[in-house]
């Protein structure tokens, strides 16, 4: 028997959906509110919440991000009266199991319910493991740290990308480990045996780059003394990872698509065609598709690339990892310099989690290295051991804080009004600053999407979700 949480203001439809899940043999809890179903959700341990957009003290969908986080991490089904296309795609980008519309049937309720159902019951049993035609094997994931939800959604997507042979997008800002999950894909996967071939796209000229991919034989051009062997040769059997891959230039962007549709291509100088059986992965920090409409990239090798796509998020929207990934690199560290391991003060801790991190896990990497050699023989490190820049963000965003007042209320925990969890009240603070930010973003200089982006150093897709969540303008 499964729990579903059915949030509708609506006692009528409330009702009659708690009925449905009755009759299909699991248990219902109803909630006319958004605070209530909230409670419910962080509380009870759900496996499906069907939830209603205009409630009276809030919108579903500025709440579902937090739903999806609660433990029991259940799927949402959207259920509103009233259809919005900009909603319906935000849910699903959001991560929303489906979006329906009111007045529905008993039927369109009743399957997307049995089909997440079903959906949870293979993810339990497939949960960190890799299911291909060569079996089931544990999902390998050395340097791949934290188990906040954001990261065990990209464990189940990297499971299935090991599993099959398709080409993957990894998306991210620099520093989130697309590097990282690429690797473990190819080590996860039936190639894994095979070579695993690193392209930094960023790192070749226009000129270099045909000649590095496919390679060239003797005499091809001044300098060619002899024939050299191309990455995607050399990758016969394994994988490519194109990293940067939005940095390719334009001109090889054809040749490159030719090779991922028929495995051939033609060393430069060469008479014939060579063969390559390789894998695609692909990674980049850029929006590819504003770069096809900029018509900076071709959008049919976008297809190609992006066959799977894994989101990588930044180290600020899973906090939760904080802990966990400086204890571990810490101890890596302290290994790597033969010195004793350390432990963290609170106040180093509270540093942490207050720094916005924007190079992610690789900058906090280097800051801990630069606070482990800084303590010396020191056995626990306190915030001077950072590098002050990091100091300074952190002590302002303190500041900053106190100056703008308490941060708003959350619901108590308890009949006994307890004080709520850390992890709620953060996130209450943080959805305030979010709100006062993206404010005075929107509203500078009257500033378009595109300027917003450059500016925040968003993507547009998680501008537009932070600007609905909040209930902002945005101008096209």
């Amino acid at each position: 028997m499964a729990r579903v949480l059915v949030v509708d203001d609506d006692i009528d439809v409330c009702r009659m959906l708690c009925q449905m899940v009755a009759r299909m043999g699991h248990e219902a809890q109803e909630a006319a509110s958004l605070a209530e179903g909230l409670a419910h959700a962080r509380t009870g341990d759900f496996e499906v919440v069907l939830l209603d957009v205009r409630l009276p003290d809030g919108n579903g969908l500025a709440a579902l991000p937090e739903i999806l986080q609660v433990p029991s991490e259940p799927e949402v089904i959207i259920i509103t009266g009233e259809g919005d296309p900009d909603g319906a795609e935000l849910a699903i980008k959001n991560g929303a199991w489906d979006y329906i519309e009111k007045p529905h049937t008993y039927n369109m309720v009743r399957l997307p319910v049995l089909r997440a159902l079903k959906f949870r019951e293979q993810k339990k049993a497939k949960e960190f493991r890799v299911v291909s035609k060569e079996g089931v094997r544990a999902l390998k994931r050395e340097g791949i740290i934290g188990h906040s939800p954001r990261v065990k959604a990209c464990l189940d997507l990297m499971a299935q990308a090991s599993a099959w042979d398709t080409s993957v997008l990894l998306r991210g800002e620099t520093g989130t480990g697309k590097d990282l999950f690429a690797r473990a894909i190819h080590d996860n996967s039936d190639r894994a045996g095979g070579p695993f071939v690193v392209v930094d796209c960023a790192a070749l000229t226009e000129t270099l780059i045909e000649s590095v991919l496919f390679g060239y034989k003797k005499g091809a051009f001044t300098g060619a003394d002899k024939t050299h062997e191309g990455m995607i040769k050399q990758a016969d059997g394994g994988t490519v990872f194109l990293d940067e891959v939005g940095e390719m230039p334009l001109s090889i962007q054809k040749s490159f698509l030719r090779v991922l549709q028929e495995r051939r291509f033609r060393p430069v100088g060469g008479r014939s065609e060579e063969t390559s059986d390789f894998r695609l992965i692909a990674a980049t920090n850029r929006d590819l598709e504003e770069m096809v409409r900029d018509k900076q990239f071709r959008q049919d090798l976008f297809f190609r690339v992006a066959a799977m796509e894994v989101v990588m998020p930044p180290l600020r929207e899973r906090v939760e990892d904080v802990k966990e990934i400086a204890l571990h690199h810490m101890a890596r560290l302290c290994e790597r310099y033969d010195i004793g391991t350390k432990g963290f003060s609170q106040e180093f801790l509270s540093t942490l989690y207050a720094y916005a991190w924007p190079g992610n896990v690789r900058e906090m990497v280097h800051a801990l290295e630069t606070a482990i050699l800084a303590a010396q023989d020191e056995p626990v490190l306190y915030p001077y051991h950072l590098p002050v820049q990091i100091r300074a963000k952190a002590v302002r965003a303190f500041v900053r804080q106190k100056d703008s007042g308490p941060a708003p209320p959350v619901p108590a925990n308890g009949a006994n009004g307890t004080l709520p969890t850390l992890r709620d009240y953060r996130e209450s603070a943080v959805a305030r600053v979010e709100k006062e930010y993206l404010t005075h973003l929107m509203a500078g200089n009257g500033k378009s999407i595109r300027d917003a982006c450059h500016v925040s150093g968003l993507s547009r897709p998680h501008l537009y979700a932070l600007l609905k969540k909040h209930g902002i303008r945005r101008e096209r």
